[in-house]
């Protein structure tokens, strides 16, 4: 996808959860792949988080390649999941006493490097779930370069005006068709995100936009749009200010609606509003 003349790289890694018999089931060792090991599928990669599973995919020029590795991915573990467990797309998910006390320490972990305020420039606190309370993301990776320091001063700038406009265009829809305020109190805040050697990671979405192929859709348009309002204009994030990491954070919807219903075309906002 070339921006400006500039190619650009979009790519994901959500997170799903396995429920047996309507159960919610803990994926640990149920797939081979680890953090610091994924294995290699075609479209992508799989792995084992904790006690959900996730895949990355492929980073895609267009929106084909980017649905094809999607579904070519989720096609690829749902072959290495017994048939017996079904995915559940769901933003949290609250596993019972037993299951929990029954998990060995490395699944029950939850560590995971810091990710950053696009805002102020500082580390997020790293949250603290409770029990069996687990959450699962639906990240945007997006690459402009490659080989670079990611704290590198004009990177790390620019990874904050990206994500600071992705919650405009991407992170305000999301709060029409993601409505677990739960997860929000632990992951997904207003401006979350990691800058990475090839460009940076937007960390403020659930795995909810996995749900439909229309989602998928206007999850990648909308990424787009970031970029573009970005490199044509400076952004227009100026307009709003806080309010819009506030309202992410909070889960304002009417504010959503507001924002979504001026930011999209019609066919996307229906889209976002489930109707």
């Amino acid at each position: 996808m070339k921006i400006k003349g500039k190619d650009f790289l979009i790519g994901a890694d959500p997170e799903l959860f396995l429920r047996k018999d309507g159960v919610p089931f803990s994926a640990y060792n149920m797939v081979e792949g680890t953090k610091e090991k994924p294995r290699l599928v075609r479209g992508g990669a799989v792995q084992v988080d904790g006690m959900a599973l996730e895949f990355n995919i492929n980073p895609a020029k267009t929106y084909k390649t980017f649905s094809s590795n999607i579904q070519t991915v989720m096609d690829e573990l749902r072959l290495l999941v017994p048939a017996e467990y079904e995915f559940d797309v769901s933003p949290s998910i609250t596993f019972d006493d037993d299951t929990i006390d029954s998990q060995p320490m490395a699944a029950l972990e939850l560590g995971c490097s810091p990710d950053y305020n696009a805002y102020t420039g500082k580390k997020n606190d790293k949250p603290h779930t409770q029990s069996g309370f687990r959450t699962a993301a639906g990240h945007i990776h997006i690459g402009w370069t490659e080989g670079l320091d990611p704290m590198e001063e004009t990177h790390f700038e620019a990874c904050k005006l990206l994500a600071q406009q992705l919650d405009v265009h991407l992170g305000m829809p999301s709060l029409l068709w993601d409505k677990d305020t739960t997860r929000r109190e632990l992951y997904g805040a207003g401006g979350a995100f990691r800058p990475k050697p090839y460009g940076m990671e937007y960390r403020t979405l659930s795995n909810a936009w996995l749900k439909s192929e229309g989602l998928i859709t206007v999850v990648w348009k909308q990424t787009i749009k970031a970029i573009q309002q970005l490199l044509g204009s400076g952004g227009n994030v100026g307009n709003y200010g806080f309010e819009i990491e506030e309202a992410i954070n909070s889960g304002n919807e009417s504010v959503a609606r507001t924002l979504s219903g001026h930011l999209l075309n019609s066919e996307d906002y229906a889209i976002v509003r489930g109707t």
